[in-house]
């Protein structure tokens, strides 16, 4: 499914779950190498992504050249935002073009999120959906501007309260654009214990007409941050993905590679396997359990013909093949048609 068709078909966050639609943040992890962003883009597919996102922006655009860090500088020691967006902003409108063509080869989607006006014009013809970074929730301008161009927004929450989540709602609402809210926290990386997952279902609650995800920056160790935000009703997943975990700086220390992303789909699918069918209903593996293992009205003594049945004469015991104890009611003042024994279980045609 094309993310497109999400937003088409879910409109809102149903009273069940879904499989998700898993976005790879390749971001800046090619280094700028085309030939490294397209292995990225074939490990990506490998793995069993949906869509592959990376990141376009010039570090003059984007940061002052004092600008402090707000990463795990022991991974990357980079101290200046500057400094370290200088390293990676090579990719322009060219590269992206061209990784959006291979894309379309490899079939993966192709999303890049914008941080300035001209990168967001140039992705316009490339993309059917804007990603908003967290750090522009409160650039009012900047999603105002987005909003323009008429398509579906993907708006990420981290380190935001509740007022600056419906306030950039609002100017969203504004031009009509379909909107979906991925729950994010900015730690990089994210230790376990402050990934409050418990946020998606308020943002469920609070947004209920919104498409509701969760963009993750934990350690992928076995992946079960992200299968947890699928069982809680996510039905985004975007999480940075690289060829190498072991590489210091930037993205690379928090991300997924192809194998943790295949492992991460392999529980899914075990996952879904056992929520099963959203519908209550009897299963064709439990008819034995029905008639044997639930119960039957029983002669709790001999009941002569011709006797009117009482509730003392009456008891209820397994299995399931004859009046269910449910019409006991019905039966008692009904009489036996014939010589009932003790421990006969009670089938309709005894009783007139």
């Amino acid at each position: 499914m094309k993310l497109l068709e999400l937003f088409k078909t879910i409109n809102s966050c149903e009273n069940r779950l879904y499989q998700p639609y898993v976005i790879a943040e390749i971001g800046v992890n090619h280094e700028g190498s085309m030939e490294l962003a397209k292995r990225l883009v074939d490990e990506a597919k490998e793995g069993g992504a949906d869509a592959v996102k990376f990141q376009s922006y010039k570090a003059e655009t984007l940061a002052s050249k004092d600008s402090p860090s707000y990463w795990d500088t022991n991974e990357e020691p980079t101290t200046s935002q500057y400094e370290l967006f200088k390293k990676h902003d090579s990719f322009w409108i060219d590269e992206m073009q061209e990784l959006k063509n291979y894309c379309d080869e490899v079939d993966i989607e192709f999303m890049s999120t914008p941080f300035d006006i001209e990168s967001a014009n140039f992705l316009n013809d490339m993309m059917d959906v804007y990603k908003i970074s967290s750090s522009d929730i409160t650039n009012k301008p900047f999603i105002e501007y987005l909003c323009q161009f008429n398509k579906p927004i993907i708006l990420s929450t981290g380190a935001s309260s509740l007022h600056e989540i419906q306030e950039a709602v609002s100017w969203i609402e504004n031009y009509g654009n379909h909107l979906a809210l991925l729950h994010c926290v900015l730690n990089y990386p994210t230790p376990d214990e402050n990934a409050n997952l418990g946020m998606i279902l308020d943002l469920r609650a609070k947004f209920p007409d919104k498409i509701i995800g969760y963009s993750d920056h934990t350690l992928p160790k076995d992946m079960k941050v992200c299968e947890m935000a699928i069982l809680l009703g996510s039905l985004i997943i975007e999480k940075h993905f690289t060829h190498d975990k072991t590489l210091k700086g930037n993205d690379h220390y928090h991300a997924m590679d192809k194998e943790d992303l295949k492992l991460y789909r392999k529980n899914l699918e075990r996952a879904f396997n056992i929520l099963g069918s959203f519908k209550v209903e009897a299963l064709e593996d439990e008819e034995l359990a029905r008639n044997n293992a639930r119960r039957s009205l029983v002669a709790k003594k001999n009941i002569p013909k011709g006797k009117v049945i009482e509730k003392d004469d009456l008891t209820f015991k397994r299995p399931a093949h004859g009046v269910s104890p449910k019409f006991i009611d019905e039966v008692v003042g009904k009489k036996a048609l014939i010589d009932i024994e003790d421990d006969d279980v009670l089938k309709w045609n005894m009783l007139s």
